[in-house]
């Protein structure tokens, strides 16, 4: 059984349960003297522990997603094969079936409700897939939202807008779809002519479980910078109908995922030229969940500074992309880190802001946000023009 399947977390419960009955029922047979009803009781109270809290822990677990399969709680995290590139600019993965973009079981997605039921040219997909990352090496688990356009005939050569949705730190995919609502709201949207068809992937942002490593490739380390700006929309771009010029590209998230979406559109402008960020800070730092993220020696400080916003918007040549923050005045222990970004930021990067009066660092925030975001995301992505070869007889149909 799969660490998020509901069949164990209920079979953990149902022991916990069971171990509490015996022990009441047992104790007064373990209630005499001596070195076997001392053993027992010792025995039955221990027991009893474990399965208590080995059923708090997967209740935990598969709220917020902080381990997603055996491999990563057992700390064996998943390499994607090395690739080969060839030199005629092709490039060749080699022992990946199904390319860089595969299909893989329900990463907790059969848990949200709301997603898109029926025939897909109507209501449209969200798929459960893993990212293979080409040069990092990196196994991630995504979930991908397809809007209904996306299997209609009319638009079968049509590329389409893409956000990359962002989850916070500790967390995981499942807390995009089930609590902030992404793809529901999405669909929402589109169906309503509020937004235009738009494919939607939602990752967490550490790559190297349960290390923290706020998109920034580490010195000798985990590359996550390198797997969001290069990995993910190669893949992405193998598998799917997105555009390919960064205009229709951008990155959306909370938390540690709003800094990554800001550090990627900021140091990235060339792969995503717009960013909406909730609750996100604007300097990465060196903390117990991330370890050294700059390395060490005399260049550390500099790989420090790079990644504060504050400082390259002072000191490095301002990147045309469009931002959109988003806060509360009460609440909010970064309200004023946002507003003093929105005061730093200058042309040719457009910063707007969505400020509420009051909130906090949780979901019941971030979804007053995610809709006026998401129809902001979507009046600022352009909708590709570029269109995919046709297909040869002979070959098989894109996906």
């Amino acid at each position: 059984m799969g660490l998020t399947s509901r069949a164990l977390e209920y079979a953990v419960a149902v022991t916990a349960v069971l171990c509490v009955a015996l022990t009441v029922w047992l104790w007064p047979l373990l209630a005499g003297r001596g070195f076997l009803p001392v053993l027992g009781r010792l025995a039955s109270i221990v027991l009893t522990q474990v399965a208590i809290v080995c059923a708090l822990a997967l209740g935990v677990n598969s709220a917020f997603e902080f381990y997603g399969s055996w491999d990563e709680l057992l700390g064996r995290n998943e390499q994607a094969p090395v690739s080969v590139i060839r030199h005629d600019g092709r490039d060749v993965t080699a022992g990946v079936r199904g390319g860089l973009v595969q299909a893989a079981g329900p990463q907790g997605l059969d848990r949200v409700q709301g997603l898109p039921a029926g025939p897909p040219e109507k209501a449209g997909k969200v798929e459960s897939v893993r990212i293979m990352g080409r040069r990092t090496r990196v196994v991630n688990p995504a979930f991908v939202y397809l809007p209904p356009q996306y299997f209609q005939r009319q638009f079968r050569r049509q590329r389409f807008p893409v956000i990359v949705a962002i989850s916070g730190y500790p967390g995981g995919i499942m807390n995009l779809a089930r609590y902030l609502q992404v793809p529901q709201t999405t669909g929402r949207l589109i169906a309503g002519d509020q937004m235009p068809p738009t494919v939607v992937v939602m990752i967490r942002p550490t790559i190297a479980p349960p290390r923290d490593t706020e998109c920034v490739d580490v010195p000798g380390g985990p590359r996550a910078e390198t797997f969001f700006a290069k990995d993910l929309p190669d893949a992405l771009k193998s598998a799917y109908r997105v555009g390919h010029d960064p205009s229709a590209w951008g990155a959306l998230g909370y938390s540690s995922g709003g800094t990554c979406a800001l550090q990627l559109a900021m140091r990235n402008p060339h792969v995503y030229t717009a960013a909406a960020a909730f609750s996100a800070d604007y300097r990465v730092r060196d903390d117990l969940t991330t370890g050294r993220l700059f390395g060490t020696g005399p260049r550390a400080a500099q790989r420090q500074r790079e990644h504060d916003l504050f400082w390259r918007l002072a000191h490095r040549p301002v990147p045309r992309i469009s931002v959109l923050v988003a806060s509360s005045k009460k609440g909010e222990p970064g309200y004023h880190d946002t507003m003093r970004f929105v005061r730093a930021a200058k042309p040719p990067m457009t910063v707007d802001s969505l400020i509420l009066p009051r909130g906090s660092h949780h979901f019941t925030t971030w979804r007053q946000e995610i809709t006026p975001a998401l129809r902001w995301m979507g009046s600022t992505l352009t909708f590709p023009q570029d269109v995919t070869p046709k297909p040869r007889k002979s070959g098989r149909s894109m996906h």
